[in-house]
């Protein structure tokens, strides 16, 4: 299958670079954004979750009604809804979109973020629940006839759906950098999500996911996706003057704003998630690494999110982003700090030089 490309809805022009800090939902520049992505070549867009952020379904059913083709990637946490309510909800949208919903289920990396919600689980305990949880959406969308199911986390009689997703079921990605995530999603997974890391640390998450996959059985492994934010000009020198600016801006604001995740602290002070701690330790050995991988927007923030970049030209980049489909990685998530405008360099310049490049593979 070719190499995919992913990005990020946003539904209105706030963003990490203009600090608008606008919450309040704008349907036409949704429409818009949509479009962007539609018609610059991405085949996929995630619609995040956050305690303080709109809808994702409901975002996601406005953006399947704006769009043909991009498939919208819905991330859901468990704690936030029962699984019989999801699945049905997954495959409404799924019937709604002409068959293109793919979910993103997100465990929890933080106790404190959970606890917004009202979700005291542990760690290893809200892994257990999403690998119970993906098993029951799954169940639903195959099952024709009223089933049980009595796990530890959720226990109900006599249930069966009538909304069956357009193609049967519907792609699952699970994310993280933790032994948790990598057993979970290696043995469950459609899709496996990583942030953008150095090479050689990707290459070890894919050989972990790989042998969670075999362990679990499967012939098969899951997808890979990795993300990063790249800051592209028209040359290495604008874009490394770009970058600049906008690292200048990210530290000044110390990581806040409408676009930025809440700390999820841990005991010692730092993130509490293995994916920003991961991410932290790679930007404390340099500030450049491979190719093109930028991490002080990583430091920057906290690493409260994917917020690895990579930097420079148009070429550059392309070749940054080859490495790593060169790697394995199936799927390339492209969001950056200036979202809209970005998006729509990424349509034009980007996403046809990778293409271009396959092509002629």
């Amino acid at each position: 299958m070719p190499v995919e490309f992913i990005s990020a809805i946003n539904v209105n022009a706030s963003n990490e670079v203009n600090g608008r800090g606008d919450p309040a939902l704008d349907v036409d520049f949704l429409r818009r954004y949509a479009r962007v992505l539609e018609d610059g070549g991405f085949d996929y867009t995630l619609v995040p979750y956050n305690t303080t952020f709109h809808d994702p379904f409901t975002v996601a059913a406005a953006l399947t009604q704006f769009t043909e083709r991009i498939r919208p990637i819905i991330a859901l946490r468990p704690n936030t809804m029962y699984p019989t309510v999801a699945a049905r909800a997954l495959a409404t949208l799924d019937q709604l979109s002409g068959g293109r919903a793919v979910v993103h289920l997100i465990a929890g990396g933080s106790d404190a973020e959970q606890a917004r919600e009202g979700d005291r689980l542990g760690k290893a305990e809200r892994y257990e629940r999403e690998e119970e949880y993906l098993g029951i959406l799954r169940k639903v969308w195959s099952s024709t006839v009223p089933f049980d199911h009595a796990g530890k986390y959720y226990a109900f009689e006599d249930f069966v759906s009538l909304v069956r997703p357009v193609h049967g079921t519907i792609p699952v990605s699970v994310g993280g950098s933790s032994a948790e995530a990598y057993r979970v999603g290696g043995a469950h997974g459609d899709i496996f999500g990583l942030w953008g890391e150095p090479l050689a640390d990707t290459r070890q998450q894919i050989d972990r996911i790989t042998a969670e996959a075999r362990a679990a059985g499967r012939a098969d492994t899951p997808r890979i996706w990795v993300t990063f934010r790249p800051i592209v000009a028209p040359t290495d020198a604008l874009a490394w003057d770009r970058a600049h600016r906008i690292l200048e801006i990210l530290q000044r604001r110390g990581g806040t704003g409408l676009w930025s995740s809440p700390q999820r602290r841990g005991a010692t002070g730092g993130p509490a998630n293995v994916g920003s701690q991961r991410l932290l330790e790679i930007a404390s050995r340099r500030d450049v690494h491979d190719r093109a991988l930028w991490t002080p927007t990583a430091t920057a923030t906290g690493a409260a999110g994917a917020s690895t970049a990579l930097v420079g030209s148009y070429e550059t980049v392309a070749a940054a982003i080859l490495d790593y489909v060169d790697l394995g990685a199936d799927l390339i998530s492209i969001r950056g700090y200036d979202n809209l405008n970005d998006a729509i360099d990424y349509g034009r310049y980007i996403i046809p030089l990778v293409r271009q490049e396959l092509a002629h593979r």
